[in-house]
């Protein structure tokens, strides 16, 4: 999910896809035809039979109800224990539109304002420096001044000059190796801390760049309100959407539901332990760490996709949704480079260009975890498209979602 992400990777295509892409037309805001959706399935079945993947799940939502749903594989192989509809997942970075919706609810509360300054809310992100060479030696990283003080709207269109450590390369990120952020033994505060004390990557608001600053917005929130963050999310965000599976850790009665997560090897699927996901972290991220089900997320893309409301609960005002999903860039910053057709609006991605973003519908708004969990949520046709999967391999999953979108929406020829 990086800027350097190859973009090879998103051209390619399941044989069966090529095959069969063009025998049924789709006209948009028309139902997805049955053809598509047989190919659709024939597609995530290979996936499997080939070896690719131990189990994926697929979800198509449009004009209120489920129009097809399909659980292919298994939630574990050793045991051969099927995917079920109340299958449990890592989610990843999908918990990241969840942590814009937490923040915007703060910003229409009038707590803060997104062209705020961070440093007004958490004064550790005052006269940050930034590298002025990514080259250097990390020890001795020449930097100057930030040209201005970092925005929250920086931080949800991801140019406030941060980064991960872990999908590019530079003095910066070996940085933020260096300072041990993914351990899950230390607290939000903490971990905002030790981001603080490293340089920038790059001026704010110059260029997207993939980070933590959702998590420095999950602090934003722990700040704001006086709330530990998941204490915040659960009364707020998941508790009034009906949202009872998601959660940052697994209880014990739910652990038989958790599906495997598989690393890829030249011998095959191997397992990934679970452990880290059956007690609750120290560290709760607002970029990661939620596990949820199909039907949860499913309630809260339709929350998006209703302008904030759903069931009689309103979480956002319609245009606070407008504004997520809109372009969110300064004037010619592009977004994702992986993410070729797309623009960048509050914590999502926002299709601009439709065949080179895979043929998602303009106006699309999505994002994705990185073991392969996605949702695209297109509000000219009232669709919701959302599929599960547990894969390390996040260049293939990347494949995956573009088979997806090609079967699905490639126009006839």
């Amino acid at each position: 999910m990086s800027s350097s992400f190859p973009l090879a990777a998103l051209r390619q295509l399941s044989a069966l896809a090529l095959s069969t892409l063009f025998l049924a037309p789709l006209a948009q805001a028309d139902a997805i035809a049955p053809q598509r959706l047989s190919m659709l399935d024939n597609a995530m079945q290979a996936q499997i039979d080939d070896g690719h993947l131990a189990g994926i799940a697929t979800l198509i939502y449009q004009d209120g109800e489920i129009v097809h749903r399909q659980q292919l594989g298994y939630q574990d192989i050793a045991s051969e224990t099927p995917l079920a509809e109340d299958t449990l997942y890592k989610i990843f970075s999908l918990t990241k539109p969840v942590t814009a919706v937490a923040l915007l609810m703060l910003v229409e509360e009038g707590k803060l304002s997104l062209d705020d300054p961070l440093e007004k809310y958490l004064p550790q992100f005052k006269d940050l420096q930034v590298a002025s060479a990514l080259d250097a030696d990390p020890a001795n990283l020449p930097t100057e001044p930030a040209t201005h003080a970092v925005t929250v709207r920086e931080l949800m269109n991801y140019t406030g000059g941060f980064t991960y450590g872990r999908f590019t390369q530079s003095a910066v990120d070996t940085l933020y190796q260096q300072a041990d952020l993914f351990t899950r033994d230390i607290t939000l505060e903490q971990l905002v801390d030790r981001i603080a004390d490293i340089p920038l990557r790059h001026q704010p608001g110059t260029r997207w760049h993939y980070s933590f600053s959702i998590d420095i917005q999950a602090r934003l929130v722990e700040v704001l309100s006086g709330q530990p963050y998941d204490v915040f999310l659960s009364e707020r965000v998941l508790d009034p959407l009906g949202m009872s599976d998601t959660a940052y850790y697994v209880s014990a009665d739910k652990a038989e539901r958790l599906a495997t997560s598989y690393h890829s090897t030249d011998a095959g699927l191997q397992p990934m332990p679970k452990d880290d996901w059956l007690s609750k972290p120290t560290l709760i991220m607002g970029g990661s760490g939620l596990v949820s089900t199909m039907d949860d997320y499913l309630r809260f893309a339709r929350m998006l996709l209703n302008e904030g409301e759903l069931d009689g609960v309103r979480l956002l005002q319609p245009e606070t949704v407008q504004a997520m999903r809109s372009r969110q860039l300064p004037e010619g910053i592009a977004g994702p480079e992986w993410a070729p057709g797309n623009t960048f609006g509050l914590n999502v991605a926002v299709v601009d260009d439709p065949a080179p973003a895979g043929y998602l519908p303009q106006g699309t708004f999505w994002w994705w975890g990185i073991e392969g969990p996605w949702a695209w949520i297109d509000p000219d046709n009232q669709r919701i498209v959302m599929g599960m999967m547990q894969n390390t391999d996040f260049r293939h999953s990347r494949v995956v979602h573009n088979t997806v979108s090609h079967i699905l929406f490639r126009p006839a020829e």
